[in-house]
């Protein structure tokens, strides 16, 4: 693409998004993103009110678009979602085809002009991706497809049927990586305020969000009820079934583990958990699922 004032603020806005990440990591606070950067004097937010947002200092192509955060009892504006084929489903601006918002994603897709994604993970925090490309556009759905990758990122000598299904494999992951993974995580700790299930640690560089049932599971759905936030040792000795959760939240530790003699560890790190109780949030919605903890609960018995 040939570099112009409109490719030069989008890559300006791309170098102010790794700033920003280095400072507040990968989930960013409403206020940078709204106070934005300044180009040649201009100042350039990167979000607005509007879900699909061009600031003034571009013509016609929006910067960037948004994905309102979930919000218990309360339906989002609009229902963007994942396809199959891991694309992201963007709805229009309203119904008018020939709105002008919609008409500026037109032309992003007809230009392969990159914008910036913003996923609502809680109130007022985002995950950033880019660059994206719109895609796809289907009128009579009202919505947008919209690749979290670069469409030509593959192999060009590829067959056309290997290479189709090589780039859906190609988008899922990615999305899978930049959405579903980070935007999980993100969630499950918000609803554990930042600490771990287990010990409480609150250093969150060391804490992750652990699938109750694992993703690859026909029902282990990146969704809080399915987490729990845990540091990474007892991730790591949940997924090993070194210890399991009771589906009354207590904690339990293989009995080969509490016999043996080690470290401090050991025995204050894992030992002493057994027959604590799991901290869950508050919020009812967001407790783990005890019919999800049932079927992990019998597998650690039948690993015990």
């Amino acid at each position: 693409m040939a570099r112009g004032p409109d490719i030069d603020v989008r890559l300006a806005a791309f170098q102010f998004l790794e700033e920003q990440t280095r400072v507040w990591g990968e989930v960013l606070p409403w206020r940078p993103l709204a106070q934005g950067f300044t180009w040649h004097g201009r100042r350039v937010p990167l979000v607005s009110q509007q879900g699909i947002f061009k600031p003034a200092v571009l013509e016609q192509v929006p910067l960037s678009i948004r994905t309102t955060p979930e919000a218990p009892g309360r339906e989002r504006p609009y229902d963007d979602g994942i396809t199959e084929e891991g694309l992201l489903l963007y709805r229009y601006r309203g119904t008018d085809l020939a709105h002008r918002d919609n008409v500026g994603l037109r032309i992003a897709m007809q230009e392969h002009i990159p914008i910036i994604h913003f996923m609502g993970i809680t109130k007022g925090q985002y995950l950033a991706s880019w660059p994206v490309y719109v895609v796809g556009d289907d009128p009579s759905a009202l919505a947008f497809t919209v690749a979290l990758a670069e469409p030509e990122a593959l192999a060009p000598d590829l067959s056309p049927a290997v290479a189709e299904d090589a780039r859906k494999a190609y988008y899922r992951a990615v999305t899978k990586r930049r959405l579903h993974q980070a935007v999980f995580r993100e969630r499950v700790l918000h609803a554990y305020s930042g600490s771990c299930g287990i010990c409480r640690l609150r250093h969150v560089e060391l804490l992750d969000a652990a699938h109750i049932l694992p993703d690859s599971h026909p029902r282990g759905e990146p969704v809080v009820p399915n987490g729990l936030a845990l540091c990474k040792i007892h991730h790591a000795a949940f997924d090993t079934n070194i210890l399991g959760v009771r589906p009354d939240l207590v904690v339990e530790v293989r009995k080969d583990l509490l016999l043996e003699r080690d470290g401090p560890m050991l025995r204050h790190g894992i030992q002493e958990m057994d027959g604590s109780q799991l901290t869950a949030p508050r919020r009812q919605e967001w407790r783990p699922s005890r019919e999800l903890l049932e079927e992990r609960y019998e597998e650690f018995r039948n690993a015990s």
